[in-house]
């Protein structure tokens, strides 16, 4: 039998031509401590179906604790859960759509003629163990375009029939588990006895199906009690409905039919309303303090800006405040266990001078507020000076806004809370959701070259350590908040494409990150573009693409 060279991690290594991925991935399983699910393979993500039929070179494995894996992993459960309900519930069963992440589950919303009740939820989770005990193979199979689209009006999935008018390439991956066929935009795991870790629960008026964190692939935490944030998440996927832009086929739809103008226009007075009804219920409560947080990319400074419009309408002297002002010294900035700055944690502050400050301006007494200069790593002073009198309020803005360790002299009397962040709830297709991390990253991609001159390499290589630090610092606050804000703007996407693409291109196939620059550009492949001529100046989309009315 002919032999292939495989080299592996530095090493070379023969195999029987035609050999599967999968079979080289459990040779060397032994060296990871999780399954090993997918193949870096001439510098490209592989499923472990593929072979080798020629001298190849295989960089990596990537396990279900990887950022790949752990993707496959939620995906192929997606799609093992969504077979189960069609199985159990038949004809009954219109729509299942994949909405929004809670915490580490996924919400999902059904339509139908059935009761949704405990002892349905309870069938469908056996009907998913069934197959995970059965480890039944996940397929992989291309289709032509036509073939796809004919199948999507049979089945009435015109969510997908709306995506694939708009896809230009000659075919179509199509997975199966048996007899279920399903488009998936991402890899899938071999095989269902992978997914041996999950909980499926009734929720609201859905199912959240419960999913392991990515560095603990074997352990599923009990479902979080968010109820501020999903309520934020369904009502913006409310506003999806009555808009009629709920996956990326309707936007398409609405580009190509010349009025995404009017969604643009529809969109920004929503975000002006909730921002005016957040105003209202500041001043109507007296509050002195707003303390405004989320994770990166969530266009914080321009909500603060448009805030601020909104309490002097209402009579009030606003102040905007970054907390990032207050930053200590920087070679006094502590290090993270990597050795590295962390300009992330709360002990990058010098939260006792801005506690004095603030307690000082409670009391009426005048203060120069401090500004810092990122070259030389110091706060100045230039006499930014300022006394509060009964209409003036101060708009603070940082990652710890949230965190009552940070403002610790300050009754929470004092404080009104706001979370904001890019809670994308637009969806590819039905069983397809867009992630809001990368809404986030493509915001940030576009806005560090532009304002800062960062390259997409730079941008890609500290997200993880952002991410952290949001995991952190902030999510365990959201629901400390008084209001939520989601900054997300349905057409966006079709906006950032045109900037966030040729960036992603200059990631080489050598850069770390070239995995996630081809993720990001295949993702940003199901947009059609937009020009950014229509963005009103104070659009929290121009905090990333410019062109604001605002310092940002």
């Amino acid at each position: 039998m002919d032999k292939v060279k495989v080299k592996i991690k530095g090493k070379e290594y023969e195999y029987p031509k035609g050999t599967a991925l999968f079979d080289i991935a459990r040779d060397f399983q032994k060296d990871y401590e999780y399954p090993i699910v997918l193949a870096i393979r001439n510098h490209k993500l592989k499923e472990l179906f593929h072979t080798v039929k020629e001298d190849t070179e295989i960089q990596e494995f990537e396990t279900l604790s990887g950022h790949s894996g752990h993707k496959a992993y939620k995906r192929s459960a997606c799609m093992i859960l969504i077979k189960s309900l069609y199985n159990e519930l038949n004809d009954r069963l219109e729509r299942v759509k994949v909405e929004f992440s809670i915490g580490d589950g996924y919400y999902i919303s059904l339509k139908g003629d059935f009761t949704l009740d405990e002892a349905l939820v309870e069938r469908v989770k056996e009907r998913m163990q069934s197959i995970v005990d059965k480890d039944v193979k996940i397929l992989k199979k291309s289709f032509p375009i036509d073939e796809v689209r004919a199948l999507c009006r049979e089945y009435d999935m015109k969510d997908k029939e709306r995506l694939f008018h708009y896809r230009m390439s000659s075919s179509v991956n199509m997975y199966s588990i048996d007899e279920f066929r399903d488009y998936y935009y991402g890899f899938m795991v071999p095989s269902a006895g992978y997914v041996k870790y999950f909980d499926l629960v009734k929720y609201d008026e859905g199912l959240i199906l419960q999913l392991p964190k990515r560095l603990s692939p074997t352990e599923v935490s009990p479902v979080s009690n968010s109820p501020k944030l999903f309520n934020t998440m369904i009502n913006a996927t409310k506003w999806n409905e009555i808009m009629r832009i709920e996956t990326v086929g309707d936007l398409n739809d609405k580009i190509s039919e010349g009025r995404i103008n009017d969604i643009i226009l529809v969109q920004e007075a929503l975000q002006e309303s909730r921002i005016s009804e957040i105003a209202r219920e500041i001043v109507k409560e007296k509050k002195r303090f707003v303390m405004i947080a989320g994770p990166s990319s969530s266009g914080k400074t321009s909500f603060s800006h448009r805030l601020s419009i909104q309490l002097a309408a209402f009579g009030m002297k606003p102040h905007p405040i970054a907390l990032d002002n207050y930053f200590v010294p920087r070679e006094e900035t502590p290090l993270d266990s990597e050795g590295k700055k962390d300009f992330e944690c709360l002990e990058a502050i010098d939260i006792e001078v801005f506690n004095e400050n603030m307690t000082d301006l409670l009391k009426g007494k005048t203060v120069d507020l401090p500004s810092y200069n990122f070259i030389t790593g110091e706060r100045e002073y230039k006499g930014n000076f300022l006394t509060m009198g009964h209409e003036d309020v101060l708009v603070i803005e940082g990652i710890h806004g949230l965190n009552d360790k940070l403002s610790y002299t300050l009754s929470r009397d004092d404080k009104y809370k706001i979370y904001i962040s890019a809670l994308t709830t637009l969806n590819i297709d039905d069983h397809n959701r867009i992630p809001t991390t990368d809404g986030r990253l493509i915001r940030r991609l576009v806005r560090d070259f532009r304002t800062r001159g960062a390259d997409a390499e730079r941008t890609l290589g500290m997200w993880a350590s952002v991410r952290r630090g949001e995991e952190r610092n902030i999510f365990p606050f959201q629901e400390s908040a008084d209001a939520m804000f989601n900054s997300a703007l349905i057409y966006e996407l079709a906006a950032l494409k045109q900037y966030a693409e040729p960036l992603l291109f200059t990631i080489k196939k050598e850069d770390p990150d070239y995995q996630e620059a081809l993720r990001l550009l295949k993702f940003l492949q199901y947009f059609l573009g937009i020009s950014t001529e229509a963005l009103p100046k104070n659009s929290i989309c121009r905090e990333f693409v410019g062109g604001s009315c605002f310092e940002v």
